[in-house]
């Protein structure tokens, strides 16, 4: 392949990558059925497609499926510490997908990879926080008129692109892949909670049993990370700004007050909101010496690293993914990943049984949109509900996993309203 058609860290890694790439791909059943049926049935015959996603083993099975049915697909990295570099260098060589991506890239690499992506001139786009739809709207309007229709991956995006709809901004119809029950159920609890957990474990190498442990924010991610630091063994903290959320976080068990009296309390706190200046000064002011602070959202500004710069006296890296800050009183505050998405800056992200339900997902919304995109109105649409029980069917069918079906006397009745006590 052409050196202007990728930049990669370092093509050597090649085969080590697509050595995790296949063992990633025996934990996908889901996603190895639709890479054979894609490869016979060619349902992306033809279409060019831009993604802006984590590189990781995950995604190049994700790459590997669109490619058999027929797409030209172009891959940047949607964070500059979340790219596998062996993983990137392995879609170059091994699967000759052209990737802009490198572990460490400064923004404006960042950047300008997105623009290498978008050079593509896709029909169809692929986010994972919505930095490519962004860019394409304020930057790239040279490329909208060819655009039929994007997917999004997470709540972060799905956040943004709602924003863009409310102000008649977004031009091209998004599926919300990160809505789908099969996704946000799985991949936000189950697959955020574990590789949370990993990315702080791995970073720190800090036992959790005994110590107390917040969680800000009680969404699908929050909840996963709740769970998954009660198992092992932390006194829990969940702080909350939604009531409802709050509330669900008492009756499952967990401690639930103010952030700020939370972190005066703690000996680790994760954000997970997608939210801005989550952790502020006036936490960083209260926390408690060693206090660990990491930040499971998409992007890197729940956490105010800028104040808690301008707090510091000094600043040193006691380990490769922790950055300890100490404050003129002497306490310091220990920040891993550089604030951003600790399971994958510092892991390597969700593991891919959870993610073979999130990128089946994907697959099949793209392939929709390739069909129907034309179509659908500009706005953030749901992931359409057979192909989210068509996900949800397969899994159970992989794991080996039957299940009743309703009786013609049981649907007559669930339709009926006459028969009662």
């Amino acid at each position: 392949m052409n050196d202007k058609n990728h930049d990669v860290k370092d093509l050597a890694l090649a085969d080590q990558g697509r050595e995790r790439i296949d063992w990633a791909l025996s934990e996908m059943p889901v996603l190895r059925q639709l890479m054979e049926r894609f490869d016979r049935e060619k349902p992306l015959a033809g279409a060019r497609i831009s993604g802006c996603l984590h590189i990781t083993t995950e995604t190049a099975n994700l790459a590997r499926t669109l490619i058999a049915g027929g797409a030209e697909l172009v891959l940047c990295a949607s964070n500059p510490l979340s790219t596998q570099d062996d993983v990137a260098a392995a879609l170059v060589r091994h699967y000759q997908v052209p990737t802009f991506a490198k572990c460490g890239e400064d923004g404006d690499t960042y950047y300008r990879h997105i623009a290498r992506a978008l050079d593509h001139r896709p029909q169809l786009t692929m986010d994972d926080g919505a930095d490519l739809v962004s860019e394409l709207h304020k930057n790239r309007a040279d490329c909208l008129p060819v655009v039929i229709g994007g997917t999004e991956e997470t709540t972060t995006g799905v956040i943004r692109l709602r924003a863009m709809a409310a102000d008649n901004a977004l031009r091209f119809p998004v599926i919300a892949v990160n809505d789908a029950m099969t996704k946000h159920l799985f991949d936000n609890r189950y697959g955020t909670g574990q590789s949370t957990l990993d990315g702080i474990i791995r970073a720190t190498n800090i036992l959790l049993a005994g110590k107390t442990f917040t969680v800000a924010g009680y969404g699908w991610c929050g909840r996963g990370i709740a769970m998954r630091a009660k198992g092992h063994g932390a006194h829990v903290i969940v702080t909350e700004v939604e009531p409802l959320r709050a509330l669900e976080a008492a009756m499952d068990g967990f401690r639930v007050m103010p952030l700020l009296e939370a972190a005066a309390c703690s000996d680790f706190i994760v954000t997970a909101t997608g939210d801005k200046h989550v952790l502020d000064q006036a936490h960083f002011e209260v926390m408690k010496d060693g206090c660990v602070i990491a930040n499971s959202g998409h992007f890197n500004v729940e956490i105010n690293i800028p104040a808690l710069q301008r707090l510091a006296t000094d600043k040193s890296r006691p380990r490769s993914s922790v950055e300890s800050y100490r404050l003129k009183d002497g306490r310091r505050i220990r920040l891993l990943a550089e604030g951003r998405l600790v399971n994958l800056a510092a892991a390597e992200g969700h593991p891919a049984t959870v993610m073979d339900m999130s990128f089946a997902n994907q697959a099949l919304s793209v392939a929709y949109l390739w069909r129907h995109g034309a179509s659908l109105d500009h706005a953030v649409h749901p992931v359409p509900s057979d192909l989210d029980g068509q996900v949800a069917t397969m899994k159970l069918e992989a794991m080996g996993i039957a299940i009743d079906s309703l009786t013609k006397e049981q649907q007559t009745y669930l339709a009926s309203w006459r028969e009662g006590t």
